[in-house]
């Protein structure tokens, strides 16, 4: 089959000849035009007689709305927000920019702040995109199942998350293993707030029960909202007696997902990589020197993450026969959305807001630079240890 290029060219050199012949030539010249392009006869027939008028291509292009000198302080915004898609970027540009400048990372001047505020997440993503490079790992799981109290630890679901209040938090363990789970090694505590999306970790020893009821215990008393439930996998650093008591002693709603359902905890699932993996990676951490380094480095994470990164939430899903279109909610932090909700107290968001005051967002980012090459120094190399990890 001919080309389209190629099938208008024959067209132009075949329709002239084809309008001033005798009727008996116009019957072979059709019969090889139809043969060589494939078309239906009549309408052969018809673009032999009327043949399309060329089209005329503009010499004019459309002018440049965004200079090339706006790239470079957009850069600059997106690398303080940790490199966001436009849909977080675009609604916390303001406020970002503002920070920048009180802290002097930034110096824009007034047109340039005028296009920057009126950019589009499109915009934003397509002059961005030579400057985005992406790779993910996958590491090993280490949940084992519980098997105590399953049956008085009801199961709840991703479907069952429509909570319109902060305090009810998903967990989960993030293991520092690296390709062995032989011995002793450093976990990741993860909990996530479902309606603000605050996010705390805590960087624990080792995986045992009563590592793990102390972590929850500590994270308890640094949220900026009280703890009303907690909803785990079915591992048995969750699924024991320790905790249940503790949560019935408490008033803590405590709930699990379903076995081998991942999705049921896609909110903490998420946070596992952007809050855990992509800042510490998949290497192996043991001990005491280790754990602290760790800690250090979310202590510093905790305050950029829930400070400075804008989250999207899921507001409906549509389905339009086999499509689905779904509907988020504008792009806010978690401080922002802390500062929203009626569970925390007007003291504690005074004692937020003095804090945001203080804080750098690219001061953050060099300091976890700096602790995050304090804490790959302390990477332990195991003789199991593979180059290629297996996936999680």
């Amino acid at each position: 089959m001919m080309s389209l290029a190629a099938r208008r060219e024959l067209l132009k050199n075949v329709a002239p000849r084809y309008r001033h012949s005798p009727r008996a030539e116009k019957t072979s010249i059709l019969n090889e035009f139809v043969q060589n392009t494939g078309y239906h006869r009549k309408y052969a027939i018809r673009l032999l007689r009327h043949s399309p008028p060329e089209r005329q291509k503009s010499s004019r292009r459309r002018a440049r709305k965004y200079p090339a000198q706006i790239k470079e302080p957009l850069v600059t915004l997106w690398r303080a927000a940790n490199c966001i898609c436009g849909k977080r970027l675009v609604p916390f540009l303001p406020e970002l920019l503002a920070v920048l400048e009180r802290h002097r990372e930034i110096r824009v001047d007034e047109p340039t702040r005028a296009l920057l505020l009126q950019l589009s997440p499109a915009t934003v993503d397509r002059l961005l995109r030579s400057e985005r490079q992406g790779h993910k790992k996958r590491g090993l799981g280490t949940t084992k199942p519980g098997t105590l109290l399953k049956k008085q630890i009801p199961v709840r679901t991703f479907a069952d998350w429509n909570e319109t209040q902060a305090g009810f938090l998903e967990v989960d363990l993030v293991a520092h293993c690296g390709s062995s789970t032989d011995g002793e090694y450093l976990n990741s505590l993860v909990l996530t707030d479902i309606h603000t999306t605050w996010t705390e970790q805590v960087a624990l020893l080792n995986r045992s029960q009563q590592t793990v009821g102390a972590a929850i215990a500590q994270v308890r008393l640094a949220l900026p909202f009280p703890l009303l439930g907690l909803d785990s996998d079915n591992g048995s650093e969750f699924i024991n007696a320790n905790l249940w008591h503790y949560c019935q002693k408490e008033r803590i709603t405590f709930t699990r997902s379903r076995p081998y359902k991942q999705n049921d905890q896609a909110h903490v699932e998420q946070k596992n990589w952007t809050h855990v993996r992509q800042f510490v990676g998949y290497g192996r951490y043991e001990g005491l020197t280790a754990q602290r380094a760790l800690a250090e480095l979310y202590q510093s994470l905790r305050r950029y993450m829930n400070f400075f990164q804008p989250t999207l939430k899921l507001l409906r899903k549509e389905h339009l026969g086999s499509r689905t279109r779904k509907y988020y909610d504008i792009a806010k932090t978690p401080y922002q959305r802390v500062l929203d909700c009626a569970q925390a107290s007007v003291q504690t968001k005074a004692e937020l807001q003095a804090l945001y005051r203080t804080l750098n967002p690219v001061a953050l980012l060099r300091e976890l630079d700096r602790l995050q090459s304090r804490l790959w120094a302390l990477e332990t190399v195991r003789s199991s240890d593979e180059a290629t990890l297996p996936p999680e």
